[in-house]
């Protein structure tokens, strides 16, 4: 069922994020960097870093990664070979309309019905360490997370960071539930019951949504608003100089390695102060 679902999300994604032209923009940069560490055109041949470069764009449901991916699990290209594997990303790929993704599962047989590691966003090792109530969560942000465009590894970084993963987290600041949404927050992203984990993550996602499109993509940018809001990002023009603040983008980022996110453009203007903001970076 937890697969089914996220062929269903990943495809509706696709419809609601890579149709943003800048969002599609993204996504290509994001492929062709791939194809180049694929072949080893004017950089050294890297299947794995290929294959994490494409499954970025996957996970945020763009259909041309998700069959690149199959192709490159089907022939073990760079990657170990893994039909099962294979036949997710092209089944992803396929009910999106993608004719070599539906021709291709013709040859791999059926889809594996566990999630690919790249797009869960957690390595095997730590998701085998979670509590089995941390990995009803984990399961939960993974499903959820490209319904809002967002990669469910920057989900789970910051879920984390906000709350350890605990539904029932209480902030000093009275921050409420997994993603730590103050009332103003749930208000404004219609959370009712900021205590039921699924409204909650919600809530957080579609936020994080909006912040990477009023930041177009920018990461560290995203991350620092979350946590101070907005209007200290724009104030200060960057990270606002608050401990609390930068360890908690330097955290997320050590773990999320990537300041650029695909975003849709259609959900916000760009923030005002974008093009004079500066990003020092402490990771």
């Amino acid at each position: 069922m937890r697969a089914t679902i996220a062929f269903a999300l990943l495809c509706l994604n696709a419809s609601s994020v890579a149709a943003s032209g800048v969002a599609a923009a993204s996504f290509a940069d994001l492929r062709v960097q791939a194809m180049a560490y694929e072949h080893g055109e004017g950089v050294a041949r890297n299947g794995a870093r290929a294959a994490e470069l494409y499954c970025e764009a996957a996970a945020g449901g763009d259909a041309e990664a998700q069959y690149s991916l199959g192709f490159m699990h089907a022939n073990g290209r760079g990657v170990p070979r893994d039909d099962a594997v294979a036949a997710y990303f092209f089944d992803l790929a396929a009910r999106q309309g993608h004719a070599h993704a539906q021709r291709m599962l013709r040859y791999v047989g059926e889809p594996g019905t566990q999630m690919p590691d790249c797009l869960g966003g957690l390595s095997p090792q730590a998701y085998a360490e979670a509590t089995p109530a941390q990995r009803k969560v984990i399961d939960m942000i993974r499903r959820l997370a490209p319904e809002y465009g967002v990669s469910p590894r920057l989900a789970l970084a910051v879920a984390h960071t906000e709350s350890g993963l605990q539904p029932g987290a209480v902030s000093p600041r009275n921050a409420q539930g997994l993603m730590q949404l103050i009332p103003e927050t749930s208000q404004r992203f219609n959370v009712r019951q900021p205590f039921d984990p699924e409204q909650n993550v919600r809530g957080g996602l579609a936020y994080l949504r909006w912040l990477l499109a009023y930041y177009e993509g920018n990461v560290p940018l995203t991350l620092a608003a979350y946590n101070a809001g907005e209007g200290a990002v724009n104030r200060y023009r960057g990270i606002p100089p608050y401990a609390e603040t930068r360890n908690y983008v330097t955290r997320i980022m050590q773990s999320f390695r990537r300041e650029s996110h695909p975003f849709d453009a259609a959900i916000t203007e760009p923030s005002p102060e974008l093009a004079r903001c500066v990003v020092k970076r402490t990771w």
